[in-house]
């Protein structure tokens, strides 16, 4: 892996709805839904018609789609309502109950106070031989004006460490200690203003969430001017007072799979305990402690068994560009070979991030092009994006690949990055790593090659900085392995109450036709 290295471095459900709109002050309840507004639609569904109560209200719906299917399509007079009024003519629903709580509009069918919330799971804890109860919050985060999920974006608890990211389709899932239950949920992803929301009327449910884009006026991008080299040179010097100088134990969820002629063939997914060292402590580097794991793989196909991933959780580790073998797109030292701009202004929990993109010198030796998202005020890198440049992608293959079938030719086409970090405390944490390997496949003889993707990706679900001991010797796992093949039973209930990356549609669905395969 020591090569590895080198090469990296130096080189639906029940739906409710919300419309995040923000809130305007009111008297009470009865007072709010007495306002008048005048809807200037009369079609669309019941989505695009709550959509502008939202917006003329300034008030947040949050609804069950089991009571209220926001994709009906409906047709309304043109006038002048109350909010009441135009709630139960755009729901059809008289018996709806309605409530304002803080700047929401909650839509059910008993009153609030009558709803009683249980824990979904129920574990038995180690501490003390007590029973934790757990609540679940499941959600789909999407565009506030496209409609499009928003994947990557972080989710978690204000007043906890815990949490975790969305998937390709916006879909999560966070599993919770009962203690949290009066706790605030956030929602955050850079570009939209982030969103915060009371988890006791949101526990044991599925929910459609939105987040508005943040629009930087172009005239204040061209007024902050803005030296890239300034800010990479800043972000260098600050890295000691932005990151853990201190080692943290971090629960993280890991998967990586396998999608040959765009079907996935396998998937291994794992819960770990890792042992995060801090920033340039001199520690030999992170150790991995295996908790959960399961690997589904199709065995009823021959065709498709072609290889496996190489080190996925070590280049997870090595990802972590902040470390003391940074990368040299981030070190100012090696400014020379590479050419920084200043591309853009945006935000990330309410803070203004300087976009830099960088790009290689002509006939320089660095292998990534990309964009570093770095705050405006505490330099800290809280993004990356960035690729290996073509030219370099085809010498990679055996990097990323082992047990190749010798009739094979397998040849890289493109291999993208995404690095996150998040702020607990004012000290930046790795948050999310995710890796996209793109192949073409081709048998001897043959004229034709098929598509292959191979990704990893890592969430962090939970930072415990209390705890600074390392693993012992029998309890670390090698990362540069290959996990076990080993079948497994899919169990919806498999991960307890761990926290986990939602499988998106169409790997879920390869997931079921699999199992249904192998039976």
């Amino acid at each position: 892996m020591k090569r590895t290295t080198q090469y990296l471095f130096h080189y639906v459900i029940p739906l409710l709805l919300l419309f995040s709109i923000a809130a305007t002050a009111f008297g009470n309840d009865g007072d709010i839904l007495s306002r008048k507004i005048e809807l200037s639609k009369n079609k669309g569904t019941v989505y695009q018609l709550l959509k502008e109560v939202s917006d003329k209200s300034g008030y947040l719906f949050i609804y069950d789609s089991q009571i209220v299917n926001n994709d009906k399509a409906v047709k309304v007079p043109k006038k002048e309502y109350t909010l009441r009024e135009a709630i139960y003519a755009i729901t059809g629903n008289k018996s709806l109950n309605i409530r304002i709580v803080g700047n929401h509009i909650l839509l059910n069918l008993q009153p609030v106070e009558d709803v009683v919330i249980e824990p979904v799971v129920k574990l038995q804890a180690e501490k003390k031989d007590s029973i934790i109860q757990y609540i679940t919050l499941g959600g789909t985060l999407v565009d506030g004006i496209s409609g499009d999920p928003i994947p990557y974006a972080a989710v978690g608890i204000l007043t906890s460490t815990i949490g975790t990211i969305t998937n390709q389709n916006g879909d999560f899932r966070l599993i919770l200690p009962d203690s949290l239950r009066h706790s605030k949920i956030k929602l955050s992803h850079v570009g939209y203003q982030s969103q915060e929301v009371e988890l006791s009327f949101l526990a044991d449910q599925h929910i459609i969430f939105t987040l508005d884009p943040k629009v930087i006026p172009l005239q204040e991008v061209v007024i902050r001017i803005v030296n890239p080299a300034d800010v990479l040179r800043n972000m260098w010097l600050k890295r000691s007072e932005n990151y853990s100088s201190s080692p943290v134990h971090i629960t993280a969820f890991y998967r990586e799979g396998i999608e040959h002629k765009n079907t996935n063939v396998s998937l291994t997914e794992a819960v770990l305990d890792i042992y995060k060292i801090g920033f340039q402590s001199g520690e030999k580097g992170d150790q991995v402690k295996l908790l959960k794991m399961r690997r589904i793989i199709d065995r009823q196909s021959p065709d498709t068994l072609i290889t496996k991933m190489k080190s996925g959780i070590n280049s997870s580790l090595l990802l972590d560009l902040i470390k003391s073998d940074t990368p040299g797109f981030l070190n100012p030292i090696n400014n020379g070979h590479y050419i920084y701009r200043h591309t853009d202004i945006t935000v990330l929990d309410g803070r203004r991030v300087n976009v830099i993109f960088f790009e290689p010198t002509s006939g320089a030796e660095p292998l990534y092009k990309g964009e570093l998202y770095i705050d405006a005020e505490s330099y800290a890198l809280v993004q990356a994006n960035f690729e290996i440049l073509p030219d370099y992608v085809k010498k990679a293959t055996d990097m990323f690949i082992v047990r190749k079938s010798r009739d094979i030719n397998i040849t890289p086409q493109h291999i993208t990055y995404v690095v996150s970090y998040k702020s607990l405390d004012g000290i930046y944490y790795l948050s999310h790593v995710r890796g996209d390997l793109y192949f073409r496949v081709r048998k001897k003889k043959r004229i034709f090659s098929t598509p292959l993707h191979m990704w990893f990706e890592l969430v962090n679900c939970e930072t415990d900085t209390s705890d600074n001991s390392r693993f012992a010797r029998n309890e670390r796992l090698s990362t540069q392995n290959i996990f076990s093949d080993t079948s497994f039973e899919y169990d919806p209930n498999f991960w307890g109450h761990f926290n986990v990356i939602m499988q998106e549609d169409k790997l879920k669905e390869s997931v079921l036709q699999i199992l249904k395969k192998n039976k």
